[in-house]
């Protein structure tokens, strides 16, 4: 039998701006439109199951990865959502993503993700530079932010949905809860413990540290405890071992206090090892309390009296929102109060 010639190997012009195989590229291997390829490449019932899998075999021959900017600007669709997050370091944020990709993952969206540490000048520069890309949706932590970020998410178009707090604005679509009452909520706790000279301690200083302050404020007037109201701030990053520096402080600047609310979990963390190390009893001595119910904080000794706060629901809850508006579907409820849990624990 004569022996078979050897298949001749696929040649594919690219594209020579940016040496990536084309649409075109496609279409031509597989013998077709570039319109079918792209409607093939969509799952478009119009194309029918032979041709469809003839253009994923001639696309996956190639090594063609489709286009989203392209895509975009062909249909003035896209399927990407951009997230601005003020960091992956606080697992606030890492449990409030997984949650929120997961979500937009299975209705066939990605995401486009932005870190602003904080900064509000670097939020509207990363906003700026998202915007760009003309993602299908906007999920935004918080709702303080410059002028030039407001006008930017204004003149885009692009529906957007505030993340962690609650908007006061009834145009403005949120997921979140009230920081103020979670503030307060845990302040009442410790005052009818029988605490009556309650410290706050705040590191990051951003919008939703302060709002907890405030409610710790509130709680306190409340009680007629306002002449034992005392702030220890701190412009650090929030960590553990910024927590055990700041109860030393506390403790030599003003040592009749008797209970100490932590704006967030790891400080609250790092006040407990260094009792612990010091021989200080808590919560004989001090009684402390957290804020976000962290990871280890029930391992804690004593475990750690904390506020829950629903980070993995607000990702759930603001994907399937921005999802909605990015489809035209009515939100039935723009302000989503997602609420918090106290819990009470052995250190306060």
């Amino acid at each position: 039998m004569p022996s078979r010639k050897p298949s001749a190997p696929v040649v594919v012009k690219r594209n020579r701006a940016t040496g990536r195989v084309t649409l075109a590229d496609v279409a031509q291997h597989a013998g077709v439109s570039p319109i079918t390829v792209s409607r093939a490449l969509r799952g478009e019932r119009a194309v029918g199951a032979d041709l469809v899998e003839r253009v994923r075999k001639a696309a996956d021959t190639l090594g063609y990865v489709p286009d989203p900017a392209a895509r975009a600007l062909a249909s003035s669709r896209s399927t990407h959502v951009a997230v601005l997050i003020p960091n992956f370091s606080n697992t606030v944020f890492v449990e409030l993503m997984d949650a929120l990709q997961r979500t937009l993952v299975q209705a066939g969206y990605q995401t486009l993700i932005g870190v602003t540490h904080y900064d509000p000048a670097e939020e509207e520069a990363v906003l700026r530079s998202m915007l760009a890309h003309r993602p299908a949706g906007l999920i935004i932590t918080g709702l303080d932010r410059t002028p030039g970020a407001t006008a930017l998410i204004a003149g885009s178009g692009v529906p957007c949905v505030h993340v962690m707090e609650l908007a006061q604005h009834e145009d403005d679509y949120s997921v979140g809860f009230s920081q103020q009452e979670a503030g307060a909520a845990i302040t009442r706790h410790l005052v009818e413990l029988g605490r009556k000279r309650v410290v706050y301690v705040a590191a990051q200083l951003d919008r939703r540290a302060v709002q907890r302050g405030e409610g710790y404020d509130a709680a306190m007037r409340h009680y007629g405890l306002a002449e034992h109201i005392r702030w220890y701030q701190s412009s650090e990053p929030s960590s553990i071992s910024l927590g055990g520096r700041m109860l030393e402080r506390v403790l030599r600047e003003a040592p009749d206090t008797d209970a100490i609310f932590f704006c967030n979990d790891d400080l609250a963390q790092g006040a407990l090892l260094t009792a612990l190390r010091l021989g200080l009893k808590v919560p004989e001595r001090v009684s402390i309390a957290g804020f976000n119910d962290l990871p280890g904080s029930e391992q804690m000794l004593p475990p750690l009296t904390t506020v829950a706060t629903p980070r993995r629901e607000i990702g759930e809850q603001a994907g399937q929102m921005i999802i909605d508006l990015i489809r035209g579907r009515e939100v039935e409820k723009r302000r989503l109060d997602l609420g918090f849990q106290i819990v009470k624990r052995q250190s306060a």
